[in-house]
């Protein structure tokens, strides 16, 4: 099978297409840093890449072209980042541009990749999202768990969409709690509690996909911090989640 993977050429990424890659099936890395993408590929059996940069509406475009020239079995959208700070200090452009990556390409390579990919049984996607995405709120990093929230529920309601109608299009939502991967040091964030390591969460999530699992947990601790959430009053859950998050500082 043919995979695409934005956000490939690093992270946990770049594991799942390890991991793909181990499996016999083709891989497509997606990044905008051309040089780690070609170090990847170096790395990856039956691997090649695409250079985009998702904060450009105009290099989405283009991709979503080359996504239905290609038609990949298999999209996994990784693509994505955080910015820490207070709502005063983090910049109303870096904000844009975290929504510009994490929600409108995903939205767009999403739904170009559901139009061909009716009849295809072997078809997934798979949207990395984060535990964020199933949190009310998170103070500190407010928008970062706002772009994951939307992901969790545009994915949720296509897979709903998708079953009803019986097509053969899987859906799956990778939410991963804190991972020892580059993504802190952008978001200039350091986890107080043991990250998992990227290899074993991008292992979990493709073995997940296959079972066409919906909602993709890694980590036992994990899920049960979000499960015991869901009996928490709002406003003290936010409490809370601001003061976990100030000790990331």
């Amino acid at each position: 099978m043919k995979c695409l993977i934005t956000g490939g050429s690093s992270g946990i990424g770049k594991d799942m297409a390890k991991t793909l890659s181990l499996l016999g099936n083709e891989v497509i890395l997606v990044s905008k840093d051309e040089n780690k993408l070609i170090s990847a590929c170096e790395e990856i059996k039956n691997s090649h890449y695409y250079v985009c940069d998702l904060s450009y509406d105009v290099e989405v475009n283009k991709l979503c072209e080359y996504l239905l020239k290609e038609k990949p079995d298999i999209v996994i959208n990784d693509a994505g980042f955080g910015a820490f700070g207070d709502y005063s200090e983090v910049s109303l452009e870096r904000e844009m541009e975290m929504v510009k990556v994490n929600v409108i390409s995903l939205h767009k390579i999403t739904k170009t990749c559901l139009k061909y990919m009716e009849g295809n049984k072997n078809a997934h996607i798979l949207n990395v999202a984060s535990i964020a995405g199933l949190l009310p709120g998170g103070p500190l990093l407010g928008t970062y768990y706002a772009t994951k929230s939307y992901v969790c529920s545009y994915s949720f309601a296509l897979y709903e969409e998708l079953r009803r109608r019986g097509v053969d299009k899987h859906i799956s939502v990778l939410c991963p709690g804190p991972v020892n991967t580059n993504f802190n040091k952008v978001a200039n964030v350091k986890f107080n509690i043991k990250s998992l390591e990227a290899p074993e969460v991008a292992k979990y999530a493709i073995d997940k996909m296959f079972k066409n699992k919906l909602l993709i947990i890694p980590g036992a601790t994990v899920r049960m911090g979000v499960f015991l959430s869901r009996f928490l009053p709002l406003k003290a859950l936010l409490k809370i989640t601001y003061n976990i998050q100030d000790k990331k500082r």
